[in-house]
């Protein structure tokens, strides 16, 4: 059965995710960005895989996800809609990846699945089109599969939790703990704080400033699991404390 589903396609609770990606090791923007800021292994081994010409139009690779992640999934479908992240996608590009799915997802173990929409967004096809095609070769499996159309303004948990975190801790304490510039510390606090129609942390590129290196460290510190005692040291502000755990 095909379900249609709007907003943030990470808060499934379907067995598997797709991940879109190009064939060059690059996952610089979009779903592909949250992807690689969430699943850092992951994307060390796509990188591994693209760089040994592994990942290629047609040919999937299920990714699966460590004990440790507190996500509903186990795995994650990397689908490549897209040679290079410089071209567009391609109808026969979506073809070939759907085709190759509905051969292996029996032997692959997948029970149910979430997909964006293939090569739409960043892909330049049209919603209508990627779709259509996708119906086509979905319809037929004999799992739950979910389609998400994206909402920017959906909340992301994982936003949620970063912008929490960095609203109640000094800057100072930021600074020492995570190597990140005092400028940029104070340009994300302002951007956390005032700018609304920001609501996943890919989004965060689209300030001045802000690029995806910083972005990525500022992203692990932010989950770090001594951020409890973080908290307890004397430059943390009390006024601002929060019930962060």
């Amino acid at each position: 059965m095909i379900t249609d589903k709007k907003g943030n396609i990470f808060t499934t609770k379907c067995q598997t995710i797709v991940n879109t990606v190009n064939c060059v090791g690059v996952m610089g923007a979009g779903i592909a960005y949250e992807f690689r800021l969430r699943f850092p292994d992951m994307f060390k081994k796509y990188k591994e895989r693209c760089d040994n010409s592994q990942i290629n139009i047609g040919k999937l690779w299920n990714y699966v996800i460590e004990e440790n992640h507190t996500g509903k999934y186990e795995y994650i479908l990397n689908f490549p809609t897209k040679n290079d992240w410089k071209n567009p996608s391609k109808i026969e590009y979506l073809e070939k990846g759907l085709k190759s799915f509905s051969e292996i997802y029996q032997k692959e173990n997948i029970k149910s699945i979430a997909f964006p929409l293939l090569g739409a967004d960043r892909g330049g096809l049209s919603k209508e089109s990627s779709k259509e095609i996708m119906k086509k070769y979905l319809e037929k499996l004999d799992i739950d599969i979910e389609i998400w159309h994206f909402d920017p303004t959906a909340k992301d948990d994982l936003y949620e939790n970063l912008k929490e975190v960095f609203l109640a801790l000094d800057v100072k304490i930021i600074e020492e703990k995570s190597g990140l510039k005092k400028n940029f510390i104070s340009t994300i606090q302002k951007t956390l704080s005032e700018e609304k129609s920001i609501n996943s942390l890919s989004g965060l590129l689209r300030v001045k400033g802000i690029g995806a290196v910083s972005l990525e460290k500022l992203f692990e510190f932010s989950r770090r699991k001594d951020l409890k005692d973080i908290l307890k040291q004397p430059v943390f502000s009390q006024k601002n404390q929060r019930s962060l755990f």
